[in-house]
């Protein structure tokens, strides 16, 4: 989970790399800027058409396409693109409170009414899950899980205080294993059959809980199921934030960059990068059944099949569901489990994929504007459940990883959902 951070400061570097897409977005808002602030509403317009191509349909590259009709003076265009934004189940609530004056002048046309009714059927509650427990500490600011078979409990990252807990399927919570570079702790995945914990630690550019000398760097490592005890660490590249993490079927992991863009598989102690052009901001992966194919989600861009061979990428289509703003994913025989800490509103959806897992054919929502949802983060399935992490508390800090003023760290919910 390496997300707003790690885009803005995507889209801000200009010629890192060539033929790369962090570097073409970030262009192509450039440009945007340049000709918006020169009146330029046409070349404004093109820009924005662009980028959203580029990002496959983003909800916001969406917004700004429909903002860019407006200021052209093509108002049943802007039009057409606010249905297509709300048919993703999207919702701008500076339209629905008057804040949004990019679209003042609609106010009065039966279309735009008809966008605002959807905005407020999309913005409803839903919730069909329960809580299995809380993490008893509020300060952990709780990122990633996984569970143990073998002790039947679940392992958890903090950020904050950089550690993984081990917790009963009851509530009742140890520690398992400190970083070993004091560092956040964000990615875990279990291994029951080798004894293997894997683990990303990473020193965030910016946040204080790392030292300042460390920032920029991140790492995979590797402890002892039954022990807790540290037995590999594998440093990433200068300028990463390994985040999160996949395991193969041969139990190595996949590891994306939530940083930069890459997406990295460890093997015989060696990070071979398999992409590192297409993605912006890559998140929690997930290995097919075939072991040659990876979904990962993109941030921005929705979520991508990465052949794990040769490092291509085709993108899922959809029509009526936003594949952005994915945080957590879970495979699970052609359904996705989705958590989207980037879409408004925030929610978790299940997604179910056609035989050729080429498309999205259906989705609907388990959890959205709840009090318990906050800012989740990760799943995972236990037998016929689900679970993810709920209220994470990554809402309350600000860009240097401290508490909001005015904010207040409340404890982490775990989440269930009967599965079938």
């Amino acid at each position: 989970m390496i997300r707003m951070m790690a885009i803005a400061a995507a889209v801000a570097l200009l010629a890192q790399a060539p033929n790369n897409v962090r570097d073409e977005l970030a262009a192509l808002r450039n440009e945007a800027h340049t000709r918006r602030a020169a009146g330029d509403h046409a070349g404004y317009l093109q820009e924005a058409v662009k980028a959203r191509e580029l990002l496959n349909n983003n909800p916001n590259a969406i917004l700004s396409v429909a903002r860019g009709y407006m200021e052209a003076g093509k108002s049943e265009k802007a039009l057409d693109a606010l249905v297509q934004f709300a048919d993703l189940g999207q919702v701008d609530t500076g339209m629905l409170d008057g804040s949004n004056k990019d679209f003042a002048s609609l106010v009065e046309s039966p279309r735009y009414k008809d966008v605002l009714k959807r905005f407020e059927e999309n913005k409803k509650t839903v919730s069909g899950t329960q809580i299995q427990f809380d993490l008893p500490d509020p300060g952990l600011v709780a990122e990633d899980i996984d569970y143990d078979p073998s002790s039947r409990a679940f392992l958890v990252t903090s950020v904050l205080e950089k550690k993984i807990i081990r917790v009963t399927e009851k509530g009742a919570a140890t520690d398992f294993a400190s970083s070993p570079s004091g560092w956040p702790m964000l990615a875990i995945k279990v291994d029951g059959v080798r004894n293997l914990v894997w683990a990303t630690e990473a020193a965030l550019d910016g946040f204080t809980v790392a030292p300042k000398s460390d920032w920029g760097r991140s790492a995979v490592v590797c402890f002892d199921l039954k022990s807790g005890k540290l037995l590999h660490r594998f440093e990433g590249p200068a300028g990463s934030a390994l985040g999160d993490m996949a395991l193969d079927q041969e139990g190595d992991p996949l590891v994306s960059d939530g940083e930069r863009g890459g997406v990295y598989r460890l093997k015989h102690g060696q990070l071979r990068l398999l992409n590192g052009t297409d993605f912006i901001s890559p998140q929690t992966p997930a290995v097919l059944p075939d072991g040659k194919h990876a979904l990962v989600p993109d941030y921005l861009r929705g979520i991508a099949v990465l052949d794990l061979e040769v490092g291509s990428v085709r993108w899922l289509l959809s029509n009526g569901t936003a594949l952005s703003g994915v945080d957590g994913m879970y495979y699970d025989r052609g359904m996705l489990l989705l958590i989207q800490n980037g879409t408004s509103p925030e929610r978790v959806i299940r997604a179910f994929l056609d035989t050729s897992l080429q498309h999205v054919v259906r989705s609907y929502v388990i959890e959205q504007n709840t009090p318990t949802l906050g800012d989740p983060t990760h799943c995972l399935s236990v037998g016929n459940d689900y679970f993810y992490i709920a209220n994470s508390g990554w809402s309350e800090l600000d860009d240097h990883g401290n508490v909001k003023a005015g904010s207040k760290l409340t404890p982490a919910h775990v989440m269930r959902f009967r599965s079938w």
